[in-house]
């Protein structure tokens, strides 16, 4: 696959305990990128963040560990791509954000192996 030099990053921030037919919603969101033939995704996990359903602040220490840490999914590829992916993801992301903004590609290549 062929990457132009100017894209776009799709930023999905969601939370962990976010739900999608059972199962973590950013493992549907990566699934149906793959689907969709986007070029890649990439799933971080957060140490500590807060958002717009609540002002408490989740975060990964053991003294007030939370069962809900802040994931980002970011996903590069063309703008046209991503914002008909973002189409088919919006009507089932419940809480969060998203970002869609300019990215420089500098290369993109597999292993020839």
């Amino acid at each position: 696959m062929h990457l132009p030099e100017e894209a776009s990053l799709l930023r999905i921030f969601i939370g962990e305990a976010d739900r999608h037919a059972g199962k973590p919603l950013y493992e549907w969101i990566v699934r149906e990128a793959c689907k969709q033939g986007l070029a890649g995704a990439t799933v971080l996990r957060g140490l500590m963040g807060f958002g717009a359903n609540t002002r408490v602040i989740h975060t990964f220490k053991i003294e007030c560990l939370s069962e809900d840490l802040p994931v980002v999914v970011e996903i590069v590829d063309t703008k046209d791509k991503l914002e008909t992916f973002l189409d088919l993801i919006d009507p089932h992301i419940k809480a969060g954000m998203v970002t869609l903004e300019k990215a420089e590609i500098k290369f993109y290549r597999a292993n020839k192996n």
